[in-house]
């Protein structure tokens, strides 16, 4: 929390007309949705399963080098696609409105060992809930981090670069223990919590199935080219798992987002959530290729005013978001991503340490001597 409120000189009036003004944009944006945007997200469908068969193809002779360098790279995108633009947007339920079984949030399972359940659970329900409020968003940090200078500071604190490293390399078993509250269930001694119970087994077959399809099944199809197949698979996860974990990161980590008390979302208003969000959130600029990649997530701000809008149309309403910024003379937090994952990590090293003391003035010596 930054001492001085960047909101303060916006009245109750004008937050609320602010909200108004927001929900005028999703209402046009709900009631345009149609062909357009099911072909996009069937098209898109159609090309990450063409992309993963192709790749996965390809490394059946990925004892040739050029092969593996194929192969893992297709399989290294096909992997970022299923999690970024298509799983996390489809279990928003952007798609829903399609009433399509195929693409819906309540039918949908991802290339990724954290079953959708679990995730809509937290994510949906949690974070986007309680964006940046500190006890209640377990986005912030993942609980292994302090992101916040007034969060209590303790010495394990001195690790987080590590953990968050670690964190990345490994993102989706990350998530899936952060989807379990794992830490927290553990330390509350909830092991034989039946509910605990019953989320850790699913948990535990959805890693099996994952390890199965990807370091069994398919090195084994490739026979001769096997150790080199499953050299593969575990690079594209790896890729996958860095990029996904910095586009996140990116979306409330970097200097400049705000973070909330616990007591400021209490009697919390439509405007007031919206604001929150808006503050809350950062955006990384870049071309389309770069939105594509990061699932819209580039659009984290509108993202969180809205999202269960589907993602392709995040960048036409970014223009009406940002101009209401410039509006209500609010600060737009975005920038490259190299410059956002660099403040994002800039943050998790600073604030790995206690806060500095405040200094205090040392005595006037020419008052000292007056006095005397």
């Amino acid at each position: 929390m930054t001492a001085i409120d960047p909101t303060a000189h916006l009245t109750a009036e004008q937050i609320e007309e602010l909200g108004r003004e927001l929900d005028a944009i999703r209402d046009e944006v709900i009631a345009s949705r149609g062909e357009k945007d099911a072909a996009y997200i069937r098209k898109v469908i159609s090309a990450q399963r063409t992309l993963e068969l192709v790749s996965r193809g390809v490394l059946l002779f990925s004892f040739f080098p050029p092969a593996w360098l194929i192969g893992t790279a297709g399989l290294s995108v096909a992997k970022i696609m299923d999690n970024m633009e298509i799983g996390h947007n489809v279990l928003h339920g952007q798609w829903d409105w399609m009433r399509d079984p195929k693409i819906h949030s309540t039918t949908w399972e991802w290339d990724h060992v954290s079953p959708s359940d679990q995730w809509r659970h937290s994510h949906n329900e949690l974070h986007h809930t309680y964006t940046n409020v500190i006890g209640k968003d377990n986005d912030l940090g993942y609980g292994i981090m302090r992101v916040d200078e007034d969060q209590k500071w303790h010495p394990f604190h001195l690790g987080q670069p590590l953990w968050n490293f670690i964190n990345a390399c490994f993102f989706e078993y990350g998530i899936a223990a952060y989807d379990l509250e794992l830490g927290k269930n553990l330390h509350k001694q909830r092991r034989k919590n039946p509910e605990f119970r019953a989320r850790a087994k699913a948990v535990g077959r959805k890693i099996r199935k994952q390890v199965l399809k990807d370091y069994v099944i398919h090195p084994l199809l490739s026979g001769p080219s096997f150790l080199t197949t499953l050299a593969a698979t575990f690079t594209a996860n790896l890729v996958r798992n860095i990029w996904s974990h910095s586009v996140i990161m990116c979306g409330h980590f970097p200097e400049g987002v705000q973070v909330f008390e616990r007591r400021s979302i209490k009697g919390e208003t439509r405007g007031q959530w919206y604001l929150r969000q808006m503050m809350g959130s950062a955006n990384i600029s870049g071309s389309r290729a770069m939105h594509f990649m990061t699932g819209n997530l580039s659009h984290q701000i509108e993202h969180h005013l809205f999202p269960d809008l589907p993602s392709n149309r995040y960048a036409e309403v970014a223009v009406r978001v940002r101009a209401l910024f410039e509006k209500y003379e609010l600060e737009y937090v975005t920038g490259p991503l190299p410059k956002q994952v660099f403040s994002a990590w800039h943050k998790v090293f600073r604030l790995s340490l206690p806060n500095k003391k405040p200094k205090v003035d040392a005595p006037d010596r020419e008052q000292e001597l007056v006095a005397a």
